[in-house]
């Protein structure tokens, strides 16, 4: 659909459907791969790079429309150090997230990665997959989103047309 000249794209893109309980399983489930992290554009995050934090991280907002919202994921930050001989395994990899049970409350919470590379970036992740010794964490973008503009084209999908005023 295009609003304004602009290609809009639905609510459903934003989620990444990969939860910390399926993360731990593929880890699990794969104890000896190295797991190499793969943004967007098919780079990797440096095979070296350290997960240095498991954290919840909570965010209360207001959209546009004056509707309150909660959004809760597990935020993995990443760090690329020195260390360059350095490799996690996804053994080690499923005990660092295993830390984060004291203050997780739910293993069915989003995961994205924090990379630093020029700006800190948060990229959600789509998928895992194993590649040879390797286990790829595909990761996706992030968008920004107008929730009240998605509930007024909801709302008025049965017959009228929306327009870019639906939003603020």
């Amino acid at each position: 659909m295009i609003i304004a000249g602009l290609l809009y794209m639905p609510k459903q893109v934003y989620t990444s459907g990969m939860t910390l309980r399926d993360l731990q399983n593929a880890l699990e489930a794969n104890p000896k791969r190295f797991p190499r992290f793969v943004l967007p554009d098919g780079d990797y995050i440096p095979a070296h790079a350290h997960v240095t934090e498991v954290g919840h991280v909570v965010r209360n907002f207001i959209d546009c429309g004056g509707v309150t919202g909660k959004e809760e994921k597990v935020l993995l930050q990443t760090h690329v150090g020195n260390d360059t001989d350095h490799r996690l395994r996804s053994d080690r990899f499923a005990k660092i997230l295993r830390l984060g049970d004291r203050l997780i409350p739910s293993a069915d919470l989003d995961v994205d990665v924090e990379y630093d590379c020029c700006v800190v970036a948060q990229y959600p992740i789509a998928e895992v997959t194993p590649d040879g010794e390797h286990l790829n964490l595909i990761l996706q973008r992030r968008r920004t989103q107008c929730r009240a503009r998605e509930r007024r084209e909801g709302e008025t999908a049965a017959g009228c047309r929306a327009t870019s005023a639906a939003c603020c």
